[in-house]
């Protein structure tokens, strides 16, 4: 048909015929509606034949929105000397850090004072098969066996897996085979300079087995953590009903009531460097057994664990020389990450001694204050000094804090932050200047009226992105899979966080609903010109406002109702008892603060009360937050689509 089309070309540029042109533009038609339906069937074809498997569904549809990525790894003609380049570079790069500290510097263990974990105990079958039926479909080249004829073949392999668990944790060793790492350099960020080794980081892919093990170990010492109140109550990473968003809730609360109140604040972002890859492990087993309570076999398998280790990069399949693992927890581990919040539990203490504010996240570490401009002088002092108390115990327990990559941010009214005299902070020999924009928070961007503007400009770029994308490819997919599409890459986004965006002005939400519409048009392959809600209802998607409320009031539930909630949320929220007995007091309702200014009215202690209190008790009552959550979902969206 190409052939067909360009000797119609050739007759029309001969004879510059009318009719001769007609023929070619028809031709040309022909032939481009040909290669449109040859592409949609191919595409259609691998997609029915990937039906049941999600993630290879999701890696064709990856492959034909994502812009092929040109040089994630720096350009070589030779992929092993390139390995050795990686791992000589991930070891120096820790060495390097590591002299900067004293090594006869150490620092006061508070004694533990409960009851200690001395030896893990078995795990059965049916408890490993549960943990190898629930873990991801990864695999390493360390694995004898794929990870997906693993779990097909679970009751044939999962007393054999067992019995190899339950000896090492009964003798408190871990195999050598299990202590080798392939460690893959991936790019931190995009945007940055692939050529530039120092920005990878190091992600280490562990055999299957060792991470069922590291799970059998985590739980238990996760429960003897809860047994003694060990656990940071201020730290979100890796733990049941954290994350990032219960974090920030309770940060923009802290600041927004401060706000309400006539007071600025400043809140800094500490910036560490390769923190997990510098922890000392003689100094993580001391602290094990000083203040955690881990003793005898089992702290024996923790000393078997950490010591001994060896890594190998791997690029394009070509290895460099195995080396050893002097410090550091590995990343891409399932007890590193519960290894370092252990290790960096201190924290907390030095900073509630000070009187701050403050939320951890991983080694993510934020402190914020209030103040009034009569005493500005006094409370910045007492920050600088709680800075300088963390610089000394960081520099005690080998973590490197980037000084120089430290945020500040002044947050309050245009008039409060106006008046405010002091516009830096300084930590050691640095002096961070305040950024007069935004900062990027745990994925979030944080202004300084608190708004939440920059954050939903970022996401709008972000999402429109994704959508230009989808669009190139709606035609050769069918409605299902554009669907499900647009809640993977587009929904995602919009819904992060968006708890925060309670009662923000209309206009801002409203950027988020033109984003949903016109992914709701994508999918459906609407015109502009019709009426969005019904096509919204046909999908069976809440509009932006209900989605929020949906979020907060699930958040709300589960902080009353289930176990292991943050702390910090709890605190935010008191039942309402009145003075004298009413109808109200069996109405399981809460109590609503009061507010000076509508910045008071997007905070989580009263926007909670807010929604909470206008459910009915069946809703209130219900009997689990998967049930809470299917009804709230029917309620509201009854009110958006007024059904």
């Amino acid at each position: 048909m190409k052939k067909l089309e360009r000797k119609a070309e050739q007759v029309w540029r001969t004879t510059k015929l009318e009719i001769h042109r007609q023929l070619y533009v028809k031709a040309k038609f022909q032939t481009t509606r040909c290669i449109r339906e040859a592409k949609q069937t191919y595409i259609l074809n691998k997609l029915q034949d990937a039906s049941t498997n999600p993630k290879q569904i999701y890696q064709i549809i990856n492959s034909l929105t994502k812009p092929k990525s040109s040089n994630i790894l720096p350009d070589t003609n030779n992929p092993t000397v390139l390995a050795d380049n990686f791992s000589e570079f991930f070891q120096n790069k820790v060495e390097k850090i590591m002299q900067n500290f004293d090594s006869n510097n150490t620092t006061y263990l508070t004694p533990f004072a409960g009851k200690p974990l001395n030896q893990f105990s078995t795990v059965t079958t049916e408890q490993i098969a549960k943990l190898i039926s629930s873990s991801a479909l990864k695999s390493c080249s360390l694995d004898p066996i794929p990870t997906n004829i693993t779990k097909s073949c679970i009751s044939e392999l999962a007393p054999v897996i067992t019995d190899i668990v339950n000896s090492c944790i009964e003798m408190g060793i871990v195999p050598d085979q299990m202590k080798l790492a392939l460690v893959n350099p991936l790019l931190k960020k995009p945007s940055l300079d692939p050529d530039e080794l120092k920005n990878y980081r190091p992600v280490s892919n562990l055999s299957f087995i060792s991470k069922i093990m590291e799970k059998v170990v985590a739980e238990q010492m996760i429960c003897h953590l809860r047994c003694n109140n060990l656990i940071e109550p201020y730290q979100s990473a890796y733990k049941s009903k954290h994350s990032t968003e219960t974090a920030l809730m309770r940060v923009q609360n802290d600041i927004l009531k401060e706000m309400d109140a006539n007071k600025t604040v400043f809140l800094v972002l500490l910036d560490l460097s390769a923190a997990f890859d510098t922890l000392e492990h003689q100094s993580v087993l001391r602290r094990l057994s000083a203040e955690f309570g881990i003793t005898e076999t089992a702290l024996s398998w923790f000393t078997s664990y950490l010591c001994g280790r060896f890594q190998t990069v791997v690029v394009n399949g070509h290895s460099a020389k195995p080396g050893a693992v002097k410090y550091g927890v590995p990343q891409g581990s399932v007890l590193g990450p519960l290894l370092f919040t252990t290790y960096t539990s201190s924290l907390g203490t030095i900073i509630r001694r000070n009187n701050q504010k403050y939320q951890l996240y991983a080694d993510d570490t934020q402190l914020y204050i209030c103040f009034e401009h009569s005493n500005e002088q006094d409370e910045i002092g007492k920050l600088e000094k709680c800075l300088s108390e963390i610089r000394y115990w960081m520099k005690a327990n080998k973590l490197k804090l980037n000084d120089d990559k430290t945020e500040l941010l002044k947050i309050g009214s245009k008039y409060h932050v106006s008046k405010t005299k002091s516009n830096s902070l300084k930590i050691g020999d640095t002096v961070v200047e305040a950024n007069t924009k935004s900062v990027r928070n745990l994925g979030v961007h944080f202004n300084s009226l608190c708004d939440m503007s920059d954050n939903i400009t970022s996401v709008c770029k972000s999402v429109n992105f994704h959508l230009h994308n989808i669009g190139k490819i709606r035609n050769f997919i069918d409605q299902s899979t554009a669907k499900m599409l647009v809640n993977s890459l587009v929904t995602s986004r919009i819904d992060y966080c968006n708890s925060l965006l309670y009662n923000s002005p209309k206009y801002q939400i409203g950027r988020l609903q033109k984003l949903q519409n016109k992914a709701a048009r994508i999918v459906t392959r609407s015109k502009t010109s019709e009426n969005i809600s019904p096509i919204l209802k046909e999908l069976h998607w809440l509009p932006i406002k209900y989605r929020i409320e949906f979020k907060i009031l699930s958040m709300t539930y589960a902080t009353l109702n289930c176990e292991f909630v943050p702390e910090y949320l709890k605190d935010l929220l008191a039942p309402y008892t009145p003075s004298r007995t009413l109808r109200s007091s069996s109405s399981n309702l809460l109590v609503k603060p009061k507010n000076k200014t509508i910045v008071g009215t997007r905070t989580f202690s009263y926007a909670a009360p807010e929604l909470w209190n206008g459910l009915n008790e069946s809703m209130k009552n219900a009997s689990s937050i998967t049930t809470f959550r299917k009804n709230l979902k029917t309620v509201l969206f009854q009110r958006a689509f007024k059904c």
